[in-house]
């Protein structure tokens, strides 16, 4: 074959997108970065659960949602967030040891709404509202970061991580007379989860009766910051 065919047929080739060149897999290193820091825990909550047993099924369940419509009404005029928890609605028995039978109480129904506010004072007025109350039990009480004020916060810790991640790679590079360039890829890690429900921040014990505000136990809320966390594991190009 001609030396001008072939010429021809290389440029044609070329202009096809056809490379003959083979491409250099770039030198890359893998590091792991960190970041601490806190958030504040910016939000109280308490969990309202109405229980109520008898024997006609719908009744129950009636009863138990007439509760829970009275709370709400109640909750309208304060600013809080709520959110129901829980719903269950099954027949209730209990062992008698006299008779050695398992005797039917009824259908027991329940009903917990979460209730949640950044101001402490709002979540005393609704513990001592409804503490006590027949068919109403307060607990959980707690305080948590909410998700508005942890995910910026988390997201400059990111960023932070993976600057501690180039550091690394930056010192080690250097060893070898090396610097680093572009990061290929990254991966990570966030303690607490941003997208994890608010009940997973959970702070303190539950309390079942109106005595526990006379025993001062609302007092025992701690503010301490929710400690945050990123690990990541970037791999960067080094020439």
């Amino acid at each position: 074959m001609k030396q001008s065919t072939l010429w021809i047929i290389g440029i044609i080739l070329a202009l096809l997108g056809y490379n003959f060149i083979t491409p250099v897999t770039p030198r890359t290193i893998t590091t792991t970065g960190e970041c601490l820091t806190t958030a504040p825990r910016d939000r109280t909550a308490i969990t309202l659960r109405v229980t109520t047993v008898d024997k006609n099924a719908l009744k129950s369940m009636r009863d138990a949602t007439a509760r829970v419509a009275e709370i709400n009404a109640y909750l309208e005029n304060l600013d809080v967030k709520t959110q129901t928890t829980e719903f269950n609605s099954y027949e209730k028995s209990e062992w008698n040891h006299a008779t050695q039978k398992s005797i039917n109480l009824g259908t027991e129904t329940t009903i917990a709404i979460e209730v949640s506010a950044d101001n402490t004072d709002i979540i005393e007025q609704v513990l001592n509202q409804f503490a006590g109350q027949p068919n109403i039990y307060v607990g959980n009480l707690q305080m948590f970061t909410s998700a508005e004020t942890l995910q910026p916060i988390v997201q400059e810790c990111m960023s932070a991580a993976v600057e501690n991640a180039r550091m690394r790679a930056t010192a080690l590079a250097a060893g070898d007379n090396s610097y680093v360039g572009k990061m290929l890829s990254v991966s990570y890690g966030t303690s607490p989860n941003v997208t994890a429900p608010t009940a997973n921040y959970r702070l303190m014990t539950s309390m079942a009766k109106a005595e526990a505000m006379d025993a001062g136990a609302f007092g025992t809320l701690s503010a301490k910051d929710t400690n945050v966390s990123v690990n990541v594991s970037a791999t960067f190009e080094i020439k």
